[in-house]
């Protein structure tokens, strides 16, 4: 079945441009998540018929919002990044490919333990292709004072809370450059190519 779905950082905090502070949520608590689960189904429906969209079939009547206090939020940026950047799922936990099914290896996100799961051919390429977004979706997206348009915000954020990127970029780990084994200069990498991997499936016993 179709997943749809969008995840969403959110900072518990907003910019006061007339007094110039930066002013926080305090608690855990935000907004009250099955309000919010309504209010975004009515506008997303209300955006679909105005654009003229297809609607699917059968639509829920419920919709889920899922909201946790995430603290700074450093780890789910890191959870996500890792979710957006580096595919669905990682070559090594792909556990076997034979007669026609796939077996993996998740970590299950309230356990925090990994379970395998073996799946058909089909329904593992289906797995992975329902994250394959349409021509023309970006997979992430910035608003507020993150926008690329709101470098004057950004500057008096650094301001009011003191903060200096450069010496957080200074701390990023540079990868080793690439040298010329004939003339020892810098190469610069212009394509990479995967090597191809031979797949052999057993033959389904008759």
């Amino acid at each position: 079945k179709d997943h749809p779905h969008i995840h969403v950082v959110m900072p518990a905090a907003i910019v006061d441009k007339t007094n110039k502070l930066w002013r926080t949520k305090e608690g855990k608590y935000l907004f009250n998540h099955k309000a919010l689960a309504k209010v975004f189904r009515a506008k997303m429906l209300t955006r679909m018929s105005e654009e003229k969209l297809p609607f699917p079939a059968k639509i829920p009547g419920k919709w889920v919002v899922d909201c946790k206090f995430v603290g700074a939020g450093d780890k789910a940026l890191i959870y996500l990044g890792r979710y957006l950047y580096r595919g669905v799922i990682r070559e090594k936990d792909i556990l076997s490919c034979q007669n026609g099914k796939v077996t993996y290896r998740y970590q299950d996100s309230k356990t925090k333990r990994y379970r395998t799961k073996t799946l058909s051919g089909a329904d593992f390429l289906w797995l992975v292709l329902q994250h394959v977004l349409p021509k023309g979706f970006r997979r992430a997206r910035n608003f507020g004072f993150l926008h690329p348009n709101s470098k004057r915000v950004i500057k008096l954020i650094h301001t009011l809370l003191k903060f200096d990127p450069t010496k957080i970029l200074s701390r990023l780990k540079v990868r080793p450059q690439f040298s010329c084994k004939c003339c020892g200069g810098v190469m610069i990498v212009g394509r990479r190519r995967i090597p191809r991997v031979e797949v052999t499936f057993q033959p389904v016993p008759t």
